[in-house]
């Protein structure tokens, strides 16, 4: 949550960044103090703290103060334990395990849940109107975008994922208002995902990215789904940045799914597994 913070600085107004530089001073203390002193302690008015607490993604103070205390308290921040040439392969597997499980830990306390339920609302209802979802993702993302294709169309959605920037901006040239696309990126700098995401935008369609905070890519989507975690994209090949990549996609579809509901699904689901029996060795 924290170097979430940190991340987001630049993006801030002046004075929600007296209260960013506050709470990094002492979070401890910050989640203890009443708004009041908060606002006096950062030299801003009370409604300033609040707008900090939403710029960065929380749904107001109370939200980010909970948040907050469980990320200081509970012990769970991301610490990356890398992985030396002489490690046993026992060393290898709890390494890699914790890095995971922190990552995931961190992931529960600092998510958004407001831009996860505008996400899964403009998906809903692209769904609603048989507009086009659209996944786009490169390199190890567009495996992701791939899952999310193959999640997405067994809930009975219209639905496609590219991984190549050619057919990304083709296909981002066609989307209209009403229009979803996804877009997936661990670092948030890829320039075909950022053109794909400018031609969408511009034509109207709904843009979900899902990507570091920080980057160019968390700026120009209509909703941010923030994937932060300390990974270098330039040093390690992506391991849990996809991990929670493929996370977010599955609290997407599972929310989308429940609000179209059992009595759509089912028959559908029910009809596929039929369909499917004689696949497999009895």
């Amino acid at each position: 949550m924290l170097e979430r913070i940190k991340a987001s600085l630049p993006s801030l107004a002046p004075a929600e960044q007296r209260v960013a530089r506050l709470c990094l001073a002492d979070p401890r203390l910050f989640a203890k103090l009443p708004v009041t002193e908060l606002a006096d302690r950062s030299h801003v008015s009370k409604p300033t703290v609040v707008r900090f607490c939403r710029s960065v993604g929380y749904d107001g103070l109370s939200d980010f103060k909970l948040k907050l205390a469980g990320t200081v308290n509970e012990g769970v921040p991301f610490i990356h334990r890398s992985v030396d040439a002489d490690d046993k392969t026992s060393d290898v597997l709890v390494k890699v395990i914790d890095n995971t499980v922190a990552a995931f830990l961190k992931y529960r306390n600092e998510a958004s849940s407001i831009a996860m339920e505008k996400a899964v609302n403009a998906l809903l209802e692209a769904y609603k109107l048989g507009r086009q979802i659209q996944f786009f993702g490169v390199g190890n993302s567009g495996i992701v975008a791939q899952d999310a294709q193959h999640k997405f169309f067994r809930l009975g959605i219209n639905t496609t994922a590219y991984s190549d920037g050619h057919m990304q901006v083709m296909c981002a040239s066609v989307l209209r208002a009403g229009d979803c696309v996804v877009i997936i990126s661990n670092s948030g700098r890829t320039r075909d995902l950022m053109d794909a995401c400018d031609i969408a935008r511009k034509n109207g369609a709904t843009t979900i990215v899902i990507t570091a905070s920080g980057s160019p890519l968390s700026s120009s989507g209509h909703i941010h789904l923030s994937a932060d975690h300390p990974e270098g994209f330039d040093k390690y090949s992506p391991m849990v940045s996809r991990l929670l990549h493929l996370m977010i996609i599955d609290i997407l579809a599972t929310c989308v799914a429940l609000r179209i509901g059992s009595a759509t699904l089912q028959p559908l689901l029910s009809e596929m597994k039929h369909n499917l029996r004689n696949k497999r060795y009895t």
